[in-house]
Parts: structure tokens; sequence; C-alpha cells
């Protein structure tokens, strides 16, 4: 895998919406082509075959795939990448509970531009589980520091959301 691989991945994927509802099988097929300039096992190729399949309304496909990745050993990225995709994917395929079990730890991982998304799936688990308030007060907390204005009092609802009510 090199610079130019990861272009032309680039490529492909910025040309997804291209294939319309009839060329899902299209678009897999050219994942699967770039895939199979990889090595036997490339844990990318299995990421990548994952969210191939993802994309294109497979969630049920693609979660045994985004296991085989992170098993493989994926790049710090990549991996962060595949735990959001794979926690939506349960989601999708009546697991929530798994998605939200295995995002939640990401909440304490060293910060980066995935944050927010954890977040986002993170919600959406919660919200599946009849947990709104709790998948509320993430995506208030997550959308706060990208407010022009009322940064602090976004946060502080979002934390009210999931504390007790103090007794009277």
């Amino acid at each position: 895998m090199d610079d130019d691989w990861e272009k032309r991945l680039a490529e492909a994927w910025t040309s997804i919406d291209t294939y319309g509802e009839d060329g899902a099988a299209q678009f897999r097929a050219l994942i699967d082509g770039l895939v199979a300039e990889l090595p036997d096992g490339d844990p990318v190729g299995a990421f990548e075959r994952a969210c191939a399949w993802d994309s294109t309304g497979r969630s049920d496909r693609a979660v045994p795939l985004y296991r085989q990745a992170i098993a493989g050993g994926l790049d710090a990225c990549r991996r962060r990448r595949a735990l959001i995709q794979l926690a939506s994917s349960l989601r999708n395929t009546g697991r929530a509970e798994e998605g939200a079990a295995l995002l939640t730890p990401e909440l304490d991982a060293p910060s980066d531009e995935l944050d927010d998304a954890v977040r986002a799936v993170l919600a959406l688990c919660l919200s599946s589980l009849g947990r709104d308030r709790e998948g509320l007060a993430l995506v208030l907390g997550a959308l706060a520091p990208h407010l022009p204005r009322y940064q602090r009092s976004m946060g502080y609802y979002a934390r009210l959301l999931t504390e007790e009510p103090e007794q009277v």
C-alpha cells in the first residue's frame, strides 16, 4: 500500500454516489479490485471491503469484516474508524447494546478528529436502547464547542441531562 493506492482508493470513495441504487455491486467490485492489490490478509483490505458493504446498505456483511480488520491490526486512525463503523453496523443489525459497549471506552481515548463521530454513533446506539437523554447529552456536548456562542450553556445543559435531579 502506497500513496498512489491511497489516492486511487480516495477517488473510488469519491465516486460512490455516481453508482446509484443499482450500482452497489459495481462499487463493491471497484473496492475489491483495489483490495486485491494488497497482500493477502492485510487488515486494510478487510476494512475497506467492510466499508463498501456498509456503504451499500449491507451492514450484516460488514460486521464480520470490521471484526477481522480490527483483529488484524489497523493503524490508529483506521482502527478508530472501524470501531465507529462497526458500532453503527451493530446498531443497524439490532445489536445496539453491543455497539454502545464498543464505543463507550472511546470516550476516554486520546482525542482526534473522530471524537464527534464517536459521540454521534454512540448517541444513536443509546437512543436505540431507549436512553435518549444520554444520547442527547452526548450530541449536545459534541456540538457545543463548534457553536459561535452558547458553548458554556450547551455544555452545562448536556451535563444536566445525565445528572440525577436533586431531591428537595
